[in-house]
C-alpha cells in the first residue's frame, strides 16, 4: 500500500485501513503511525485467523504445523496490541474533547451548489449557476456564518478575468457580508507562455480577494499527461485531457489572523499534504471537490471516508465541500459531526475549532511504514539466503 502511494501515478485510494474509518477507538492511532498503521491491525488479527484455522483443520502451512502453544502466544500477542490501541483510542479521545472545548471557534458553512455535470461547463448556464450559489449562501444576519465554502470550480469560468460574472459574484459576496472559499480555473501569462491552474479563491466579505490558492497534485491524464515530454501520442487518448501547472505543496490561505490548509479534488487522499499544509501554520483543513463525475456509485462515500483520516492525523477538523455531495464536517477526533446527501441542493453550518500544535504523525510521517517495509525487506532476504541450496564439491 505504501509503496503504491508513492509510485508513477500514486493513487492511494480506499487502503484497507479506510474500511475502518467509523471505528474511532482504533483510528485514533492514526496520529502516530497513519492509515498503514490500520491496515498492520487488520492483517495482524488476520494472520491470527488464519492460524486458527490451520490447527483447527491440522493443515500445514510451508511445511510446518501451528501448535497450540504458538497459537495461544499469537493470540495473546495480538490481543495485547488491539487492546493498548483501543486504550490508546479511549485516553485521545477524552484529551481531544478538552482541546476542543478550549479551542476558538469559527462558524463555517458548506453550500452544495448541485450542478449537473453536463451543464456545468455550458457558458448558457454561468449566470444561473452563480444565481443559484448566491441564493443559497443567503442567512440571515443572526445565523451569518464567518466563511461560506464553495465547491471545486463552483465558477465555472475564469473567475478573475471575466469581468461581468466575476462583478456578479464580487457584489453577491458583498451583500451575504461573509467571508467565500470557492473554487475556479485560472490562468498566468507570461510573454508568449500561458499556464493553467485550478485554483481556489479566498474571497473577503468586502469583495476583494485575500489569498488565493493553486492545486499542486495534479489528476494524471485528467489534469495532465504523465511523461507527456516522452510520449505525446498519450494525449490524444484521453478526451478533454486538462493541461494544469502545479501550486506549491503545503501553500495556506490567510484567513485574517488564521491560516486554512487547502486540499482541492482528491488532494484529499495524500497525507502528505495536508501534514506539509499543518506545519505550515494550518489550523483548519478544507477540501473542496467536484464528485459528480462519479455518479450514484460508491466513489463519493470511499473519497468522503478518506477525510476522517486527514483529521486524525493531523487533529485538525476538515470542512468538505462537494458539487454533488459528499459534503460534510468532520472533527479532529474523526467523528462525522454532519454530512449532506448526494444530488441535492444543500446549506449546512457547523462551529468548528481552530487547532494548532502538531501531532507524531505530522511532525515524521509515514516512519511506521517505511520501517515495516524494511523490516519485510530484510527478513526476505535472510530466508532467501537461508534457503538457498549449498554447493560442494
Amino acid at each position: 500500500e505504501f509503496i503504491r502511494s508513492l509510485l508513477f501515478i500514486c493513487f492511494p485510494w480506499e487502503l484497507l485501513g479506510h474500511t475502518h474509518h467509523n471505528e474511532l477507538h482504533i483510528i485514533q492511532i492514526s496520529d502516530i503511525v497513519g492509515v498503514y498503521g490500520i491496515s498492520f491491525l487488520i492483517l495482524l488479527s488476520n494472520g491470527l485467523l488464519f492460524f486458527l484455522y490451520q490447527h483447527v483443520t491440522s493443515q500445514d502451512w510451508q511445511g510446518q504445523k501451528t501448535g497450540p502453544k504458538q497459537l495461544f502466544a499469537f493470540a495473546l500477542m495480538v490481543g495485547g496490541v488491539l487492546g493498548a490501541v483501543w486504550c490508546y483510542g479511549a485516553w485521545r479521545i477524552h484529551t481531544m474533547e478538552n482541546r476542543i472545548s478550549r479551542a476558538p471557534h469559527k462558524k463555517v458553512a458548506i453550500v452544495q451548489g448541485n450542478i449537473d455535470q453536463t451543464k456545468k461547463w455550458d457558458p448558457a448556464y454561468q449566470i444561473s449557476t452563480i444565481e443559484k450559489y448566491l441564493e443559497l449562501s443567503k442567512t440571515e444576519p443572526a445565523k451569518r456564518p464567518d466563511l461560506l465554502v464553495w465547491p471545486e470550480t463552483a465558477m465555472p469560468f475564469y473567475f478573475d478575468k471575466h469581468m461581468t460574472l466575476t462583478k456578479m459574484v464580487m457584489q453577491g459576496i458583498q451583500s451575504s457580508a461573509t467571508d467565500t472559499l470557492l473554487g475556479s480555473p485560472a490562468y498566468t501569462q507570461k510573454a508568449q507562455q500561458v499556464q493553467y491552474y485550478n485554483r481556489a479563491f479566498l474571497v473577503r466579505s468586502d469583495g476583494t480577494v485575500a489569498d488565493t490558492y493553486d492545486k499542486a497534485h495534479l489528476v494524471p491524464f485528467g489534469e495532465y499527461v504523465p511523461l507527456k515530454r516522452w510520449l505525446p501520442f498519450l494525449g490524444k487518448i484521453v478526451e478533454h485531457v486538462g493541461d494544469f501547472s502545479t501550486g506549491s505543496v503545503g501553500d495556506t490561505l490567510d484567513w485574517g489572523k488564521h491560516k486554512i490548509g487547502t486540499l482541492i479534488c482528491y488532494e484529499l487522499i495524500f497525507p502528505l499534504l495536508s501534514r506539509a499544509a499543518v506545519q505550515n501554520g494550518a489550523e483548519l483543513l478544507i477540501n473542496i471537490t467536484n464528485d459528480a463525475w462519479y455518479g450514484k456509485t460508491s466513489a463519493p462515500s470511499q473519497h468522503f471516508s478518506m477525510a476522517v483520516f486527514r483529521s486524525v492525523e493531523t487533529r485538525r477538523a476538515l470542512v468538505r465541500s462537494a458539487n454533488t455531495g459528499i459534503s460534510g464536517f468532520i472533527d479532529p477526533i474523526g467523528r462525522i459531526v454532519s454530512k449532506t446527501p448526494l444530488f441535492e441542493d444543500a446549506m449546512i453550518r457547523e462551529d468548528i475549532p481552530l487547532m494548532s500544535g502538531q501531532s507524531p504523525y505530522v511532525r515524521f510521517g509515514d516512519i511506521f511504514a517505511v520501517a515495516c517495509m524494511i523490516t519485510a525487506m530484510l527478513i526476505t532476504v535472510s530466508y532467501t539466503h537461508l534457503t538457498l541450496p549449498t554447493i560442494t564439491e
